[in-house]
């Protein structure tokens, strides 16, 4: 089993994380699909959808959604939203997308770059392609190379309720590895996740072969311009041709 199927299907990766800031992700998703002139109705995949903060807000604001997902205890949760223009599916990223032709495919806050096999990267961006219709959006929110190398913090001490997470970080060759420990009902946990550090010129080298032109690249979530240098995130804008 992948340290992700394993991580994402506890309800400790949920905890550690449940201080998202949901205001800045609607705030995001709205900013996105104005910019991208989407029209109202528009299908949109919400690509490793989690626990579909996303998936709700875009299909509140009036498009036609699918929420896939690897995670079953995230996609089971995610069933109690569904209605007629949205709709969850457990799906591995790297497997062809059983859907109508999407004017869009997002995937946001660095869902991708688990892979070791640089074999399956590339089968994410087929299935991306496979599924949108010609003219179609890929939205690749990702983390930037260069500023977690300047920024990494090594060690962190994260509370929540009674549990506290002790965090580690470290770049071991082109991955970045946190590693995660803590104690809950005296027994020990440890897990990990690891992500690679694509270069903007790899990512932009596979969209390319499978025959995406990036559009722009955004450097934060209110899509200001991308600083190599400065920049938290790196949001790509792929369009198929």
């Amino acid at each position: 089993m992948e340290w992700f199927e394993s991580w994402f299907d506890t309800p400790y990766y949920h905890l550690l994380y449940n201080n998202r800031d949901y205001t800045e992700a609607e705030s995001f998703i709205t900013k996105l699909t104005a910019d991208l002139h989407l029209a109202p109705h528009s299908k949109i995949i919400d690509l490793a959808c989690g626990k579909g903060r996303h998936s709700v807000f875009l299909n509140k604001l009036g498009y036609n959604v699918l929420g896939l997902d690897l995670s079953r205890q995230s996609i089971e949760f995610d069933k109690q939203f569904e209605n007629q223009s949205l709709i969850f599916q457990v799906h591995d990223m790297r497997n062809p997308i059983d859907a109508d032709p999407m004017d869009a495919v997002f995937n946001l806050f660095t869902s991708f770059g688990y892979f070791d096999n640089e074999s399956d990267d590339k089968k994410v961006f087929q299935s991306v392609y496979n599924a949108l219709k010609p003219g179609g959006f890929f939205v690749l929110d990702y983390l930037n190379e260069e500023y977690v190398r300047k920024n990494i913090v090594p060690e962190s001490l994260v509370k929540r309720g009674d549990i506290e997470f002790k965090i580690t970080k470290k770049i071991e060759g082109q991955h970045i590895v946190k590693d995660i420990r803590f104690e809950d009902k005296e027994q020990q946990f440890h897990f990990f996740e690891k992500v690679k550090l694509h270069p903007l010129e790899t990512i932009n080298s596979y969209a390319s072969e499978f025959g995406f032109e990036r559009i722009k690249i955004w450097g934060d979530y209110q899509l200001n311009e991308f600083d190599k240098e400065t920049s938290s995130r790196c949001i790509n804008l792929f369009k198929k041709k």
